[in-house]
């Protein structure tokens, strides 16, 4: 039997088409390397916000925390920032899969049967067995075990711009999720620099609350000495003794924020709450008296930084792909086809068969399915502008509101300053008048509880303005561990 087998000339122009640039570091599980398009780790930004990957480093584990180290385990641990770059990663993965649609797919189909055939026959001189019958006749059956493994080719040439929209789409669309995992960064680092600060806030809320306390003991003994020695009526001493309770209440209280302010520290590190920590104290810099820039300056920058609004406009051009991409659904394709088969049988001779060819597809009518694909696809893209210029003037509100929050805290920490001085002043005289018998019991405990609010004040004021800071460079979009180092 004549051999099916294709030209040379065939089997060259199949190879040529179906050869493809390999990248330069391929893998099995990654052959078009879209893994080295997202950041390497959870806490380092996929568009370069945060080169470099702290969740590899060392420290040692005895040493406390200083913001920086504890916004880096933030950034390790926390779910949110793992989610983001799974995501972008995800999207990664759905670049690939575009990419592969300029590859040529390859089918390789092997079907394998035994069959009987069995047919009634007159005469007696037959080549196949026969089984005799009363009436001369006889029945003869054959058995044969047949393979026939096939392979096809299957390679798109032409689609009209199909393809290539398809893979803007997935592109802008990796370009989005890499944006909004910058964004993920910046919001747990700003969540773990609110929880560090509330720590130190709360604890030196307690330990203004201890001192509020020691100056009530010290004004109970002083009107209980007086009471005893007839100088001042029980009234005092009650009195004095109810601010006593009340400054207890408060000390009591303060311990408790303290250990929430913990427990949220904990839980912004990605650790349990109840996770015993050890952080350094932040540096208690006064402000300086240079302003920020222009806000009008910051907003602009905001629009430029912002990896929200980076995001909205990569989605908005993955959109706009979109478009082109349904549109190309109703063009015709042009693809290149091929297949090589062979069939082996145990009765009948081997034989080979071999196509190679051009297809043309082209959808005459899907029930106006591409018409109502397209207009979504429309209709996306709007729904995409509208979101962007609506978080365009999100961000020009939060730098706006955080611009003028960092001024109030600004003087309000210098305010509170000139307070605490005031009120420790007197209440040190409103001590000495009472001791010496020149002063009520009601202007020492006014002064006392005036001193207490005022330290109280200085101290949420420190740690705002503290706050504050980096609620502005998020709020921008500048906010990462070189401004963190700067602002602690």
């Amino acid at each position: 039997m004549k051999s099916l087998r294709p030209p040379r000339s065939v089997i060259l122009a199949l190879i040529l088409l179906t050869s493809t640039p390999i990248p330069a570091k391929p893998t099995l599980d990654d052959p078009f390397s879209t893994r080295t398009q997202v950041a390497s780790g959870p806490a380092g930004g996929g568009t370069g916000a945060m080169p470099e990957d702290p969740c590899g480093s060392h420290r040692t584990a005895a040493a406390p925390w200083s913001l920086v180290e504890a916004i880096e385990q933030a950034l390790c641990r926390n779910p949110r920032t793992r989610a983001a770059w799974a995501s972008a990663r995800v999207q990664a993965a759905q670049v690939g899969v575009n990419r592969a649609a300029y590859l040529p797919s390859i089918t390789v189909t092997a079907n394998a049967a035994r069959s009987a055939n069995a047919s009634n026959v007159v005469g007696g001189n037959q080549q196949l067995t026969t089984v005799q019958n009363p009436g001369g006749g006889g029945t003869s059956s054959r058995e044969q075990f047949r393979v026939t493994p096939q392979v096809s080719l299957n390679y798109l040439l032409f689609d009209f711009g199909g393809r290539a929209a398809k893979l803007d789409n997935a592109l802008h669309t990796l370009e989005a999720a890499n944006w909004s995992h910058d964004a993920a960064i910046q919001s747990v680092m700003l969540a773990a620099v609110q929880a560090y600060y509330q720590v130190f806030a709360t604890q030196a809320a307690v330990d203004s609350a201890r001192t509020a306390l020691t100056s009530s003991d010290e004004a109970l003994k002083a009107a209980t000495v007086r009471h005893e020695i007839g100088s001042a009526a029980l009234a005092d001493a009650l009195q004095a003794k109810t601010a006593y309770a009340q400054a207890k209440v408060a000390l009591q209280k303060a311990e408790g924020d303290a250990h929430i302010a913990l427990g949220n520290l904990a839980n912004a590190l990605g650790q349990d709450a109840d996770r015993e920590l050890r952080i350094e104290p932040p540096s208690n810099g006064n402000p300086d008296r240079e302003r920020e820039a222009d806000v009008h300056q910051l907003i602009e920058d905001a629009k430029r930084l912002r990896p929200d609004l980076a995001a909205a406009e990569a989605q908005l051009r993955a959109a706009e792909a979109n478009v082109a991409a349904a549109r190309s659904a109703s063009l015709p394709t042009v693809s290149l086809v091929g297949n090589y088969g062979y069939s082996y049988s145990s009765v009948l001779n081997d034989s080979q068969s071999w196509s190679v060819g051009l297809q043309l597809s082209m959808p005459l009518f899907t029930g106006f399915a591409n018409t109502y694909q397209i207009r979504g696809a429309e209709e996306q893209v709007e729904v995409q502008r509208a979101g962007q210029e609506q978080l365009q003037q999100t961000v020009s509100l939060d730098v706006w509101r955080a611009y003028h929050q960092l001024e109030t805290a600004r003087e309000t920490l210098t305010s509170t300053e000139d307070l605490l001085a005031s009120a420790a002043q007197s209440e040190n005289v409103a001590l000495g008048r009472y001791k010496a018998g020149a002063g009520s019991i009601l202007d020492l405990l006014n002064a006392q509880a005036g001193l207490a609010s005022a330290r109280m004040q200085n101290i949420q004021a420190r740690y705002n303005w503290l706050t504050q800071k980096a609620v502005l460079a998020q709020a921008i979009g500048r906010l990462d561990l070189d401004t963190v180092s700067q602002t602690d």
